[in-house]
């Protein structure tokens, strides 16, 4: 277990901690949770960044719910962020009333695009995103997220390396540029398998679309069911990514 070897000094703050986070610390880390179990590495980062950590939620995959189950078992007040891109499902909106009570979630905090929809078409035209879905993307969730993170020295994500070629290589820990974080992914080594396990176990809410034929759930504009991992995403565009998770 990694609470057997603690990376650092344990009389050090969680500020000291994250300040003595350099590129080397965190190669070295990434190379030990290789080995560790998700949920010390979620310890882990509620232990060394505190209130300056955040938990993106989509409240669509099941990855996510693990996570939040994982923070919220240790952490009842992180701060839980959702991008709401204005396209999100019902079914979606209803996950997150649901999990965040069953949860205990007490810092859940939405972000919405500087445009409104309408907006957006007059600015761009409508129907961005059958024309330029990573300009729409860039508005509706890379922008957002960049204000959700304001301020924060850590993001816990849910990526994992079985959900699509691009992800293969994922690490669990290191130092995102884009946003200016360390960005933790604490389920890269599960499979699909082992996270469905997970909340089944647990008894975690999760989005029903997951029983209906959607693997990957995002903007219903952009999502259909009955594709495997990110296929199902921005459909006859060669794109499987938002932009959040691109560096």
């Amino acid at each position: 277990m990694l609470s057997d070897e603690p990376a650092f000094s344990p009389e050090r703050t969680p500020v000291t901690l994250a300040a003595a986070l350099d590129d080397a610390a965190l190669t070295e880390l990434g190379q030990r949770f290789e080995t560790a179990d998700p949920r010390d590495v979620v310890r882990w980062a509620v232990d060394t960044f505190g209130d300056g950590l955040s938990v993106g939620a989509s409240f669509g995959g099941p990855s996510g719910m693990a996570i939040l189950h994982m923070a919220a078992s240790l952490k009842p007040d992180v701060h839980v962020f959702v991008l709401d891109t204005d396209y999100l499902f019902e079914e979606t909106h209803e996950t997150r009333a649901r999990a965040t009570a069953a949860l205990g979630l007490a810092n859940v905090r939405v972000y919405k695009p500087l445009l409104s929809h309408e907006e957006q078409a007059a600015a761009h035209g409508s129907a961005l995103w059958m024309r330029d879905p990573d300009r729409c993307c860039e508005l509706r969730k890379v922008e957002p997220n960049r204000r959700a993170l304001e301020g924060r020295t850590a993001w816990i994500a849910g990526l994992r390396r079985d959900q699509s070629e691009g992800r293969a290589a994922v690490p669990i820990v290191a130092r995102n540029a884009r946003f200016g974080v360390v960005k933790i992914n604490p389920l890269a080594r599960w499979t699909e398998k082992e996270t469905w396990a997970y909340l089944l176990e647990h008894d975690v809410p999760y989005n029903p679309l997951l029983d209906q034929g959607y693997v990957s759930i995002g903007c219903y504009n952009c999502t259909v069911p009955g594709k495997q991992g990110r296929q199902g995403r921005w459909e006859r565009f060669e794109k499987d990514e938002c932009g959040l998770h691109d560096a």
